[in-house]
Formats: C-alpha cells, structure tokens, sequence
C-alpha cells in the first residue's frame, strides 16, 4: 500500500500540480458518462452475443470518449501513464484486447476490464497518483 494511502484525500494535498482548462470538469464529467453508457452497450452486446456489426456504434462511441479522457489525463500530466490511475486504464486495455484475441474470453476479459476500471477510478486519491517510477505519490 502507498504510504499516506490510509490516511485518506487528506493525505497528497498540494501533492503534484498538473494542468488544467477551463471546463475541464465538465468534459470529464461528459465523457465520462457517454463512455461509461457506452461500454455498456458493448458489455451487454457482448454477454448477449450480439452481432459484432450490430456493436460498432457503441463500440466506436465507447473508444473515442475513453480516448477524450485518456488525452485530457495525459495532457495535464505526462506521468499519468506510471501512476496508478493510468496503469489501471492500460491494465484495463490489456484485458480488452486479450478479449478480442480470443473470443472465448471475451466476456471474462470484459467483465474483468468493467472491474478494473471501477477500482481504478474510484481508488483512494494516493493509490491513483501513486506513480510506479518514484515508488511515491509525486509532489
């Protein structure tokens, strides 16, 4: 566990600046929400055999609004690919074309994929910044 991890948000206040735009929130917020609606779509698509054609709307929504939020996070820091939020979401990746390599899998590695990114995303704030390469939360 990442020290400071226990104590909570309080813990990386001031911790690491990064930068931000104007109605950033907001897009997050937004995209957020279609990819989440999305990937739904796709996961149910998927659990009930749906025709891969009859998915590609979802599927295509799904890859550009996860890519809005990859490049927002990438944008305001460099270093988020090594932090913990970032390594879940390449975890979360991974399992994703694991589950196009092998159909069988598919649903597994989307279920798994679906539980990564909830745990990544909602992880204390010093587990997501935590970063890989500092073995610290950067300040």
């Amino acid at each position: 566990m990442p020290p400071g991890a226990a104590a909570g948000e309080g813990a990386t206040h001031g911790a690491h600046s990064t930068r931000s735009f104007r109605g950033e929130r907001a897009l997050k917020i937004a995209a957020r929400s279609i990819h989440i609606a999305a990937m739904g779509l796709v996961l149910g698509g998927v659990a009930w055999a749906v025709p891969g054609h009859a998915l590609d709307t979802a599927l295509a929504v799904t890859i550009a609004s996860g890519s809005v939020l990859m490049g927002v996070d990438l944008w305001k820091d460099g270093g988020y690919l090594v932090q913990g939020n970032g390594v879940a979401v390449l975890l979360k990746l991974a399992l994703l074309a694991l589950g196009l390599a092998f159909p069988a899998a598919r649903l597994g590695c989307c279920l798994a994929a679906t539980v990564v990114a909830s745990v990544g995303s909602h992880m204390p704030r010093a587990w997501r910044h935590w970063s890989f390469v500092r073995r610290r939360v950067p300040e």
